[in-house]
């Protein structure tokens, strides 16, 4: 492709720019896209033909109105509509989210999708943001999130799960358990929009607890594991009176011709779509081994479509989106520009074995062949004892959110010096996988690299001894721990056990016995939903969270039958 086409991702500040215009910019032929994280296997070529025969009537003509492509959606998902929301693509009801349930604040995982962030802040909303730290692998630490959240006073919580760009996900339990946890804020918006693609568990999705809890959204979309993002259409699940807040600001006709004639003939390829995800989860494994083979590239576990990786030391990511562009007319999505990543990192979408070979050949060559334009060039200092991702987002949130809030990053682990090769994770034995750290553990000084020049470091300090690790390294398994108690959140005193509510019977807060680990987790008996204002107790470690050990990848089990169409909650239901 040419080189003028790069110089579009110059004029865009959150995200890449769109197909449509890489085409018009380059011969007329688009690159293979590992940018836009679209289900590739879905709609079959047959469902194209039928849309394409369609297209006379399906651009000329008004759709039906919302109320009849929903009824028919929730038809479809097994869900009542009066708490079903659809809106023209998730962005618009996030925006919806924000005008209608945000008040001052709002509390999210960083980095995560744009909008979360940018969104309120466009209103005024205080942003808390809560870095994900890169030495543990980004995963989501729900005890720390919700101490962060007490910290900060925030109102409102979002949980990415599957979260964008890492993949991280959060089982079922820890979900509900965080939910409940928060039951005296305003609003906790638990976003599912890559849910479908997940195989870690056989029901994943929240939406039925959410629509007996009067504080909670959950987010689905539609067009990423259609694959159809030009459609733009999804929905959200709630308690009838968040949902009809929500529905009401919408307009009647909010929803075009192209998502009604999908949505009507989705019911007679329930199979196909089952099959799509079958082999997106089986293509997700083989490029993560693929990637995994390349000398010093990361790759970050996931149960979303596509895979985080980091490149290896001394390789900047816009030189090498830019060379894989118009060199391999490859597209990839470089995270420089995201809240809490770095240049370092690059969002690869999963697509067939054919397109991830060219990806592997493509990347070998501007990674590590040689060419008239050498090698990618290094990342700049930061003049920081931060990663490069971890100091933008300490300068935005010390921005945003005020003074203090360095201090708790800092707590939480953001301030873990990472000098050159040093600062990646270990490597267990699956290889390329990342090992989080043990908490707690001091850590190996760090020793110096003498291809990036040296960064400025901070003030000498004692340096731990170094312990040592027996070989084969074995996974570490995270200490277990609970959600916090902070001061202004007193536990308290021990009351007799009231008997669970009709609604949330004691078994659906309970969690499951965790895996073994070197001191098991003290759950208090189940006893209904945590007090409004009470961190809930039980806390899952990071690792339990993202099943056994956080780092292998989950078996490909879980997705619907062959015969069936997924409800809601990622179970089969009969086609019909």
């Amino acid at each position: 492709m040419p080189d003028n086409v790069t110089s579009l991702f110059r004029s865009t500040a959150a995200h890449s720019p769109s197909m449509a215009a890489l085409t018009r910019e380059s011969d007329g032929a688009g690159p293979v896209d590992f940018c836009i994280p679209c289900n590739p296997y879905f709609p079959t070529p047959a469902m194209f033909e039928e849309m394409a025969s369609r297209l006379r009537d399906i651009i000329t003509y008004y759709p039906s109105s919302a109320d009849t492509i929903t009824a028919e959606l929730c038809s479809l998902l097994q869900l009542p509509p009066q708490c079903v929301a659809m809106g023209n693509g998730s962005t618009e009801l996030i925006t919806w989210i924000d005008h209608l349930l945000v008040r001052e604040s709002l509390a999210v995982p960083v980095p995560t999708f744009g909008r979360w962030t940018d969104q309120p802040m466009e209103t005024g909303k205080r942003v808390d943001m809560f870095p994900l730290q890169e030495s543990s692998g980004f995963a989501l630490d729900l005890a720390q999130y919700a101490e962060f959240i007490r910290a900060r006073g925030t109102r409102v919580a979002v949980i990415c799960n599957p979260n964008n760009p890492d993949g991280g996900f959060l089982h079922k339990h820890a979900v509900v358990q965080f939910m409940d946890a928060m039951a005296d804020l305003d609003l906790v918006v638990i976003d599912e929009s890559f849910l479908e693609f997940a195989d870690a568990e056989n029901e994943p999705s929240v939406v039925h607890e959410a629509m007996l809890r009067p504080n909670v959204v959950v987010l689905r979309s539609l067009g990423k594991n259609f694959g159809l993002h030009g459609i733009r259409f999804g929905y959200l699940v709630a308690n009838p009176a968040l949902a009809g807040r929500v529905r009401s600001m919408l307009p009647k006709w909010n929803l075009n011709s192209f998502a009604e004639h999908v949505v009507f003939m989705l019911k007679e390829h329930g199979a196909e779509y089952a099959q799509s995800l079958h082999q997106v989860r089986r293509d997700r494994m083989d490029m993560s081994g693929q990637l995994s083979s390349l000398p010093g590239l990361t790759v970050y576990p996931s149960q979303g479509n596509f895979l985080f990786v980091r490149l290896p030391v001394g390789a900047e990511g816009t030189v090498v989106r830019d060379r894989l562009l118009t060199e391999h007319r490859i597209l990839v999505r470089e995270c420089g520009n995201k809240i809490g990543s770095s240049s370092r990192f690059l969002r690869l979408v999963v697509r067939p074995q054919v397109d991830v070979r060219r990806l592997v050949t493509g990347l070998e060559q501007v990674l590590y062949g040689t060419s008239r334009r050498g090698a990618a060039v290094s990342e700049q200092a930061t003049g920081t004892a931060y990663s490069s991702g971890t100091a933008a987002v300490d300068r935005l949130v010390s921005q945003t959110n005020g003074a203090g809030t360095r201090g708790l990053a800092q707590a939480a682990g953001a301030g873990m010096p990472l000098p050159a090769a040093a600062s990646a994770p270990a490597v267990g034995p699956g290889g390329g996988m990342p090992v989080p750290a043990a908490a707690g553990l001091p850590q190996p000084e760090p020793q110096p690299v003498p291809q990036e020049a040296p960064r400025p470091q901070p003030a000498p300090q004692p340096v731990p001894q170094p312990v040592p690790v027996p070989q084969p390294v074995p996974v570490p398994q995270p200490q277990p721990q609970q959600f916090p108690q902070p001061a202004a959140y007193p536990e308290p005193a021990p009351q007799p056990a009231p008997a669970a509510p009709p609604l949330a019977p004691a078994a659906a807060f309970a969690a499951p016995a965790p895996s073994p680990a070197p001191a098991p987790m003290q759950v208090p008996p189940a006893t209904g939903p945590t007090p409004p204002g009470v961190p809930a107790r039980g806390g899952l470690t990071a690792a339990q969270v993202r099943g056994t050990d956080g780092l292998s990848m989950a078996p490909a089990t879980g997705w619907p039958g062959a015969q069936s169409w997924p409800d809601a909650a990622g179970m089969g239901q009969a086609a019909g």
